[in-house]
């Protein structure tokens, strides 16, 4: 019999927390074992099939032996020309697709090694909160320090810079932020990215801009890139992934765009790290960048369908929600009596309905729960029915 050898995870590793949707995959797997009828609004990960001649076009390049062999690190030259075009098109941001963006197999990647390229042991990261989970995570991996930034509803869930002490900012080397935010829906103003400018140019921090779900906008008000801002592309960049915009979360493919000393220090980490993105699928990549409006505006339409019923019927149950004007989720204060992972499993056990508690996105999220809007308008509809009837 060979000796049982003792394996000890890293401290880094020990010191995680709980993956939050891994904990809720085993959510919906607890549930659907005891045959629940399950409405899942619970991940960001859009119902709607990636638009058919986006497939196609990756059909097409599949086939091509050229990309059959190992591509570029830092993404083909015409992906990121193609990028570059869809930011001026987008943004009137003018782009160099040779030193200014960057492909990433999806904009997680990105955000989860941008602090290894920058970060030493001992450095300070403001990190917003609630907020995407991997943003902390970076940051532990890399060996830095985060300081949270609340995000509070009397604040517009805005970080507040003036309550970050002076000799933190001093050590900062890093800043995420995420606008139009995940998970509370808000939408940036000019004047916020100006002050993130200012701030990071008498700091000389580097500002890492989650902008994912900038397509994902009501109404016709379409969010600002943190790249239109006077001096942006000084002290940062910007994260942005195909992802949310055309339906291809499974696809992995995204891009960075910005600084170019800040973008060739993260292309190091990856050239060290992965092998770039499959190129048949940076073709067809190509393809979704040069959609026709028209198409995205009704998938725009169909998430607003679905945020307008959703709305209506939380208001009715009487829970403090924010309307989104942007992303495909709901914020909602949970009722008198209830925390956030209380009501969130309550309402799976009584009604089948499960949401993410807000709890999950950092402390400050406490009290809140996320709704996603990735059913249908139908099953959102039977999901309101279903908390009328059970709360």
């Amino acid at each position: 019999m060979k000796p049982k050898v003792f394996v000890e995870m890293a401290s880094r590793v020990k010191n995680l927390p709980p993956y939050l949707f891994a904990t809720i995959d085993k959510m919906k797997q607890e549930a659907r074992a005891k045959g629940v009828d399950l409405i899942d609004m619970s991940i960001g990960d859009p119902d709607i099939p990636t638009p058919a001649h986006i497939v196609d076009a990756l059909k097409t390049a599949v086939e091509n032996p050229e990309h059959h062999r190992y591509p570029s690190y830092e993404g083909m030259l015409s992906f990121r020309e193609a990028v570059a075009d869809w930011y001026r098109t987008r943004f009137n941001v003018t782009l160099d697709p040779g030193q200014e963006v960057l492909s990433l197999i999806g904009s997680k990647e990105g955000i989860g090694h941008i602090p290894l390229a920058f970060v030493e042991p001992g450095d300070t990261v403001l990190v917003p909160s609630p907020g995407y989970p991997v943003y902390p995570v970076s940051v532990l991996f890399a060996g830095g320090e985060s300081h949270i930034m609340p995000l509070t509803e009397k604040n517009g869930f805005l970080p507040d810079f003036s309550s970050i002490p002076q000799r933190t900012l001093m050590n900062t080397k890093l800043m995420f932020i995420n606008y139009p935010n995940n998970p509370t829906s808000v939408v940036a103003p000019r004047s916020f990215y100006e002050e993130v400018v200012n701030l990071a140019d008498k700091y000389n921090i580097i500002v890492c801009h989650d902008a994912a779900y900038s397509e994902i906008y009501f109404d016709g008000e379409k969010p600002l890139s943190f790249m239109e801002v006077d001096g942006a592309k000084s002290v940062g960049i910007e994260f942005h992934s195909l992802s949310k915009t055309y339906n291809m979360t499974g696809w992995r493919i995204g891009f960075a765009v910005g600084n170019s000393e800040v973008l060739a220090g993260l292309g190091k980490i990856k050239t060290n790290l992965d092998s770039g993105v499959f190129q048949a699928i940076q073709e067809a990549s190509i393809t979704a960048l040069r959609t026709d409006d028209a198409l995205l505006s009704g998938i725009r339409r169909t998430y607003q369908e679905r945020r307008d019923v959703l709305y209506a019927g939380l208001r009715e149950l009487g829970l403090d929600v924010t309307k989104p004007r942007a992303s495909f989720y709901l914020w909602a204060r949970v009722p008198a009596g209830y925390d956030s992972a209380g009501f969130v499993g309550d309402m799976l056990d009584k009604t089948g309905v499960l949401a993410t508690p807000g709890n999950g996105f950092g402390a400050p999220g406490e009290g809140y729960v996320r709704f996603a809007l990735t059913v249908s308008a139908d099953r959102t509809k039977e999901a309101v029915e279903r908390l009328k009837k059970a709360l």
